[in-house]
């Protein structure tokens, strides 16, 4: 398949090289021109717009931070709306692993969509995502991830209050966590994050400011269908302290910063 990709970030440059792995005719685009060379090395072509790349192609994947950024990226000057042929479908599939994920090619995609339009997609999602859940029609693939952000942001700040707990108790916290792996505690973030807490050491993983981004769009939607959603919006104060504090360029798991009483109130 002829597909352009838009948007080489850490989780974009790895999703982009599946593709090329896969076979898939490739043209890459980012604002920072220097992200494309290694894709370019392994035989991507480079467009110097987003309007160039999608020209001509079969698929477009736009991987960009934010909603500002979608909208310039998509309706801007020389944006993919300038390059597109009139009657292309759209498809939104929000991903969720981390980079981790990414570079292993086992994300989860929460997709929606017409069905005609996902079974285009689907096989470059297949390419990088080990699950591809189609939820329904334009919008529910959106729905679909704020609701795994709204989930795993409590699992991380539960996880810090409980090992600070633990901490503060003088229990072995490297033994604790595997006892907690074996019973009904257990979960993927306390076996992969619980790691980043121990050492005090955060790493990507997902960056605390994209998080808030996710939980800020639930929490929006949420007030939309007026539900109350106290924890969900307790831990976005949370993370938005972090930021406050420096920290939005580390893994979410940093919520045990606040646990630990590091972020003044």
């Amino acid at each position: 398949m002829k597909i352009a990709w838009i948007g080489l970030g850490t989780m974009g440059e790895a999703m982009a090289g599946h593709l090329l792995d896969a076979g898939h005719e490739l043209t890459v685009h980012n604002r920072t021109r220097e992200r494309e060379e290694a894709l370019a090395a392994r035989g991507a072509g480079r467009a110097a717009t987003a309007r160039e790349a999608a020209q001509g192609a079969e698929l477009v994947c736009l991987c960009v931070s934010d909603s500002p950024d979608v909208e310039a990226v998509v309706l801007g000057a020389d944006g993919i709306a300038e390059g597109i042929e009139r009657g292309a479908g759209a498809v939104d599939a929000p991903v969720s692993g981390g980079s981790e994920g990414a570079r292993k090619g086992q994300l989860t995609a929460f997709v929606g969509g017409e069905d005609a339009h996902v079974a285009i997609a689907r096989p470059a999602l297949e390419a990088f995502c080990r699950s591809i859940t189609h939820l329904g029609g334009p919008g529910a693939g959106q729905a679909g991830k704020a609701v795994n952000q709204v989930l795993i942001s409590g699992t991380y700040a539960a996880l810090g209050e409980g090992l600070a707990l633990g901490e503060k108790e003088g229990l072995p916290l490297e033994a604790l966590v595997q006892a907690l792996g074996g019973g009904a505690a257990g979960s993927w973030i306390l076996e992969n994050r619980s790691g980043n807490v121990i050492r005090g050491s955060y790493p990507l993983g997902f960056r605390m400011e994209l998080h808030l981004k996710d939980l800020r769009i639930a929490l929006a939607e949420a007030d939309h269908l007026g539900l109350p959603m106290e924890v969900t919006r307790l831990v976005a104060e949370q993370a938005q302290r972090l930021v406050d504090a420096g920290y939005g360029g580390e893994d979410s798991s940093s919520l045990a910063r606040v646990a630990r009483g590091e972020i003044p109130s």
